[in-house]
């Protein structure tokens, strides 16, 4: 199939998720003018696609995977089913997208009794998926200076981390007349995830309080000042993030009948993005069944859980106050994404779809993070929590026996490794409620001090530090 770029357009519509009301695009808006509902973009013309068949865009997408074409090397291989407003001059791609699916060892599969696999999101450039949403976003963006002639455009978001990092990474990449400001709640973003926007030479600005004040934050100042939203009510980052869903069906096939598909739910903008890339994929018959969805939350940061545990003829949602987090980018109380989650949900079910959403604990996200990277696996705090959310799963009995688990990791463990050491040093602040596992816990060992080594002879050094390696790690003499 020809590698050049998509010739398809189509006509693109801003949907409210409250009042219905539709909204043309060619303006950045993040909310519905006319009631303040969260939006979602659909694509006017998309059952035209139908008209070429399923196979026609399986293969398609297939030999997209081959190309050289550097606008459709990332997240924009699936062109058609996201934004075929855009432009190829607009496109902006990092190495996003396309990160790996990788089958947990053996071993662990063992110790859990059922086959999974983690995809590596942390894999992206910046290192976390907010990359998917960025390359949408800041795409959009450009096409808008080009189109309108900007001379300035100052982009903003609130963030826990990822997501200021995603941004300022892009912003600083697509260059003048972008601008990059990020607001970050003081001290609750680790020292990694705080260094990424800084060395991306964005100016970064912190609040005192957690991630929901800093979005009423920014919220205020979209709709007071000429600012970019780049936070998940950003329809155009909702709109990349739906690459993970691709990827994750193309990698297997297009067979998605017996997976299940785990995610933290946080600013619910990823989850959102899941299941509307499967209803679209589904709508095509590019997939013949939709895959079971499984939402996961923390239980100091769980009012979507809290929504779908109730009797649905009484279900009624409130938002929450969080308490701390090692899965910082899910301790979010208020989710600006929950009206597209419910709305998506209701047509998910009614076509035969599974949604679940469960609750785990702050000690089961930590012991899981560590359980599964002492198993050679890749997985943050947000990873462990998928992990947890799996056997919380199990535990309730509504996983099949048949259905192939994919976990999200949402992040590169290296950028909570602060959080592996306070669990190693069993020092956690209480409010934290996560104790050390002993079986769980490593620690370097010292086999010779300093003194030691200045008081022997230097001829002497190498052999007695091999032989206190030996010894520690139980060698065996060689015949």
């Amino acid at each position: 199939m020809s590698q050049g770029f998509p010739q398809r357009r189509a006509r693109m519509e801003y949907v409210c998720m409250n009042c219905g009301h539709r909204h043309p695009v060619d303006q950045l808006l993040y909310t519905c003018p006319d009631c303040g509902g969260v939006l979602l973009l659909e694509d006017l013309d998309f059952d035209e696609m139908k008209e070429k068949g399923a196979q026609y865009w399986r293969d398609l997408f297939d030999a997209r995977r081959a190309t050289r074409h550097t606008a459709l090397r990332g997240i924009f291989r699936f062109y058609e089913l996201m934004a075929p407003v855009l432009e190829e001059e607009d496109i902006v791609y990092l190495g996003e997208g396309d990160t790996p699916i990788i089958e947990a060892s053996a071993a662990l599969q063992k110790h859990v009794g059922r086959r999974f696999a983690y995809k590596n999101d942390g894999m992206n450039p910046s290192a976390s998926f907010k990359d998917r949403g960025m390359a949408g976003a800041y795409s959009y963006l450009k096409s808008l200076v080009r189109k309108n002639g900007w001379d300035e455009v100052l982009t903003i978001c609130a963030s826990t981390g990822d997501t200021s990092a995603a941004a300022a990474m892009y912003g600083a990449y697509v260059g003048d007349p972008i601008r990059t400001v990020v607001l970050l709640p003081h001290g609750k973003v680790t020292p990694a995830q705080l260094a990424q926007p800084l060395g991306s030479g964005a100016q970064v600005l912190e609040v005192p309080g957690v991630f929901d004040d800093c979005m009423k934050v920014v919220e205020y100042l979209a709709d007071h000042y000429r600012v970019a939203l780049l936070n998940s009510k950003n329809s155009w980052r909702v709109l990349g993030q739906e690459s993970y869903a691709y990827e994750a069906a193309q990698w297997y096939g297009w067979n998605m009948g017996d997976k299940a598909l785990f995610m933290p739910i946080g600013n619910a903008g990823n989850i959102t993005s899941m299941i509307s890339a499967c209803l679209k994929m589904y709508r095509l018959g590019i997939i013949e069944e939709l895959p079971h969805i499984v939402g996961v939350q923390t239980h100091h940061a769980d009012p979507v859980w809290r929504y779908y545990s109730q009797p649905r003829e009484s279900r009624v949602y409130e938002t929450v106050k969080v308490k701390p987090s090692v899965a910082q980018a899910a301790m979010i109380g208020a989710p600006v994404s929950f009206p597209r989650v419910k709305n998506l949900v209701d047509k998910y079910e009614a076509l035969g779809g599974r949604f679940d959403v469960v609750q785990v604990t702050e000690q089961a996200i930590m012991d899981s993070m560590i359980l599964v990277n002492r198993y050679g696996n890749i997985a943050c705090t947000q990873g462990g929590e998928s992990f947890a959310g799996m056997l919380k799963a199990m535990e309730m009995g509504i996983l099949r026996d048949d259905e192939f688990c994919i976990l999200d990791s949402t992040a590169h463990a290296l950028k909570f490794a602060g959080f592996q050491n306070m669990y190693f040093e069993d020092s956690f602040p209480e409010e934290y409620g996560v104790k050390a596992r002993p079986e769980l816990v490593n620690h370097p060992q010292l086999l010779l001090t300093a003194e030691e080594r200045a008081a022997m002879p230097a001829e002497d050094f190498t052999r007695a530090a091999a032989e206190a390696v030996a010894k520690a790690a139980g060698l065996a003499v060689k015949a």
